[in-house]
């Protein structure tokens, strides 16, 4: 009876101290360290050159799915992560932004060259046809399906709005939620970069 009623005291110990068992993380964003996600990511880049995630060894990589198309998720992510490379300063030149499209029938070279870099010069957009598209949406294990539009032949692309982030050595970290407020994706990547 003593027994139990000194595990009874210590386990009302524990829940009134509030003992926390979820990991410490020093990151806003999910960190899924060690997840299986990615692969190489091998597409092409709106310059023509071909990329891969080791291209950008010793940057930090975020990378966000998307169409040029899109009316508000896409452009909005771009935005905040523009808005991140400012507030990073010069320590942006070590983080590379890439925007893979989603809908390589519409998204040309042409197109991703005058939509992504309207965001921040720096940012890539990827493109590949629609089995290296397929590849690499199974290999980061997101959804992109067309949604017929209004008017006959057009569509919009329903999408995963997450971004997956790499540290410096093409490691899987971090996924930013769609609306994570800038401050706390540059705070973030500032702890990548220090890492």
């Amino acid at each position: 009876m003593k027994r139990r009623t000194l595990l009874a005291i210590g386990l009302a110990a524990w829940l009134i101290a509030g003992c926390d068992l979820t990991p410490k993380t020093p990151f806003h964003g999910l960190d899924v360290t060690g997840a299986n996600l990615g692969g190489e990511l091998r597409l092409t880049d709106h310059t023509g050159q071909v990329r891969t995630l080791a291209s950008f060894r010793g940057k930090v990589v975020a990378v966000f799915f998307g169409y040029t198309q899109c009316p508000d998720v896409c452009p909005t992510t771009l935005a905040d992560m523009a808005k991140a490379m400012k507030l990073l300063g010069p320590d942006a030149d070590r983080v590379q932004v890439l925007f893979v499209t989603v809908d390589p029938k519409r998204d040309t070279k042409e197109l991703l060259a005058q939509y992504v870099p309207a965001f921040n010069p720096a940012f890539l957009g990827l493109w590949g046809d629609a089995a290296e598209t397929a590849k690499v949406e199974k290999d980061f294990k997101i959804y992109a399906q067309e949604r017929a539009g209004r008017e006959p032949g057009s569509y919009t692309m329903d999408h995963t709005a997450q971004t997956f982030v790499f540290d410096r050595e093409g490691k899987l970290r971090l996924v930013f939620p769609y609306g994570l407020e800038t401050a706390k994706i540059a705070a973030d990547l500032k702890v990548l970069l220090n890492s």
